[in-house]
């Protein structure tokens, strides 16, 4: 058999110029951005981008987006999402606590007890499939992989893997359930008109607190603090948030580059005998998420839409840019979230490290 990466031509294409894989990378994502479009679902600037990267990625790319650059798009949906921050989250999240704080441990158990039967059912090797379905903190789970003798590379298969679909159930979901979105020229037509001393601060917000937050390593920093800079400044009336689509697309865009070019070919070689039992445990995930968000539409009163996308257990940047797009109640969405995000970087590696050493 072939071994991973040494396909003729994937080693063609990756010897291809940077200027060509870049350039059919931008038409790519274009392309299937506008089919997206065209289908009307929400979040076609990330989606197409995405599977454009995925395209690329498992054929031999060699170009990657940079660090900065994807932390610099985080900081930009960070202010988008602070744009949608009210005093109302605050009172949401307390309404509910016990309600909320239990769906979010139901998801952390659900995804532990999927990573112990895959492992001792030796689909994957060692404790990778602990590691890699934990909810959220992807680059947290793939270092204590590392440590505790499991395959990083799986490990990024099975996140990555899990955000594409999430977001593509949570994009279609939003569409069937909304309907089509918003047209985009009204956008357009506002462009001429953007409040471009608002747009420099925001800007400034964000370059200051995206910085900050990965100083600091502050787990997806990058994204929390320009968000949580940005709503209170917004709320102690000191800035207007404003951002031009433009800056938007572009954000969207690297960030569905940085997730689709991490499947390269090897990482799919190694995937490819588990990938049916890793597909059935996402969808198994996706399917308990959803019962989750029944509960919350029943005993809490949640319009289904924002409780889909609360408990969807994908990229908190994916599942923002999608709510977004759609008519969710972002600050509800961003308060499950985040309060999922903090609990998994806080029970996540220590549960997981449980898990593994009594296999």
């Amino acid at each position: 058999m072939t071994p991973p990466g040494t396909f003729p031509a994937a080693r063609r294409f990756a010897q291809t110029p940077w200027r060509w894989q870049w350039a059919l990378l931008i038409v790519g994502s274009v392309a299937c951005a506008g089919i997206f479009a065209a289908a009307h679902l929400p979040a076609a600037l990330l989606l197409g981008p995405m599977l454009a990267g995925i395209v690329l990625g498992s054929n031999g790319a060699t170009i990657r987006v940079p660090r900065r650059a994807v932390f610099g798009a985080q900081s930009i949906v960070g202010c988008l999402i602070a744009r949608s921050i009210t005093g109302d989250i605050v009172h949401a999240f307390l309404k509910d606590w016990p309600l909320l704080i239990s769906t979010v441990l139901a998801i952390i158990a659900t995804s532990s007890l999927l990573g112990w039967i895959i492992s001792r059912a030796k689909v994957l090797p060692g404790t990778t499939a602990v590691w890699g379905s934990a909810p959220g903190g992807a680059s947290v789970m793939m270092i204590m992989a590392g440590a505790f003798g499991a395959d990083p590379r799986l490990v990024a298969f099975m996140q990555y893997a899990r955000v594409v679909l999430v977001a593509a159930v949570a994009s279609l979901v939003a569409r069937i359930w909304v309907g089509a979105p918003g047209a985009g020229p009204a956008a357009a037509a506002n462009f001429a008109s953007l409040p471009w001393g608002s747009v420099a601060g925001t800007l400034l917000i964000a370059a200051a607190g995206g910085v900050l937050g990965t100083t600091l390593r502050i787990p997806a920093g990058a994204l929390l603090l320009p968000m949580g800079l940005a709503a209170t400044l917004e709320a102690m009336d000191w800035m207007v948030i404003a951002l031009p689509p433009w800056l938007l697309a572009i954000s969207y865009a690297l960030l569905g580059w940085s997730i689709g070019l991490s499947f390269n070919r090897d990482i799919l070689q190694h995937a490819a005998r588990a990938l049916l039992p890793i597909t059935l445990a996402i969808s198994i995930m996706i399917g308990v998420c959803g019962l989750l968000a029944a509960m919350l539409v029943k005993w809490a009163g949640i319009d289904p839409l924002t409780a889909y996308l609360a408990t969807s257990p994908g990229g908190m940047d994916s599942v923002a840019i999608i709510g977004a797009a759609s008519k969710a109640d972002l600050s509800f969405v961003m308060a499950l979230q985040v309060a999922r995000l903090l609990i998994v970087l806080l029970l996540g590696p220590p549960l997981a490290r449980f898990i593994a050493q009594r296999l």
